[in-house]
């Protein structure tokens, strides 16, 4: 059944309001993508120092120290922390995130435990076999991370005493140049010797090689502190920024393929809107020419 003048209306105003909500919701994706990428670009910088220090403390101290320990055996429980999202519209976001998280794991030995943060990532990684041992609420803005790492990382210390995991990976997506975002993944834990071993080769930035004051031990414990805190709060922050940029792509694919709908409705409308006129003038002419007839056959008789 061909379309109306009325429900033509009615298709072109509903689209002309699905746009305006996509282009708030690009508006606000715009907006969050700068203030993420700039606190990862941040923390890439205090990353480094934090790794600095850390290297420092190495070279110095040659001694094993309280937070380290020999690696785990082979069979060693893994955690696994999965930055997704909370909300939809971002494309293949997190079904990505959960392909990469079981294909990682898969080639990981020992028992896996999951905690997710993001509903929808938890569902995904729920459909896939993983289930999450808790589901963390994802932070809206930059302010609300650092209370999110504090709870993952109690919770991983919990764990870790219980002797649920030996070590911990993040999971997470990482803005990408050209392919909007890439899944990335950090071995967290455990602060082993490699670990260690690859901090102590780290080359110092300068000829100068720096040395420890005071404490050497509270120092170090301080930098192992900032770095499990940065690196969850680093993971965190860039995820966010990618989600952001997939929904900005997601809601510039809509506007493209709205405009084009409103595009052919206004074609519609106008061409059968042309067609209602056309019937009334063809009525109109219609109507004069047999008023004219009519006389002049009256006259003949």
């Amino acid at each position: 059944m061909s379309d109306t003048a009325a429900s033509l209306r009615h298709k072109i105003s509903s689209a002309g309001e699905l746009e305006s909500v996509v282009r708030t919701m690009k508006a606000m994706a715009a907006s969050g993508i700068g203030q993420y990428e700039n606190a990862a670009r941040s923390l890439d910088d205090y990353y480094r120092t934090v790794q600095l220090g850390l290297a420092a403390c190495f070279h110095q101290d040659a001694a094993p120290s309280a937070p380290f320990r020999a690696g785990g055996t082979q069979a060693a429980s893994t955690g696994a922390i999965v930055f997704g999202s909370d909300q939809g519209l971002v494309g293949q976001f997190n079904e990505v995130m959960t392909e990469y998280v079981a294909n990682t794991l898969a080639s990981l030995p020992g028992k896996k435990t999951v905690w997710a943060v993001g509903g929808r990532i938890q569902s995904r990684l729920a459909d896939s076999g993983l289930m999450p041992l808790e589901n963390f609420v994802l932070p809206n803005s930059i302010g609300a991370i650092t209370p999110l790492v504090g709870q993952i990382l109690i919770e991983m210390e919990k764990q870790r005493v219980k002797g649920v995991i030996e070590q911990v990976y993040l999971f997470y997506n990482r803005p990408q140049t050209g392919a909007i975002y890439t899944p990335v993944s950090q071995r967290l834990l455990p602060l082993d010797y490699t670990w260690r071993r690859e901090l102590a080769g780290m080359l110092w930035p300068s000829t100068n090689l720096p040395e420890v004051m005071n404490d050497s031990e509270q120092t170090l414990l301080a930098l192992v502190r900032e770095y499990l805190f940065v690196s969850l709060f680093r993971a965190c922050a860039e995820s966010l920024a990618s989600e952001n940029a997939s929904r900005l792509a997601a809601m510039q694919r809509a506007e493209k393929n709205i405009d084009e709908i409103l595009e052919n409705l206004n074609r519609t409308f106008h061409r059968l809107r042309q067609s209602g006129i056309d019937e009334e003038l063809f009525d109109v002419v219609s109507g004069f020419e047999a008023l004219t007839v009519v006389p002049s056959e009256t006259m003949k008789g």
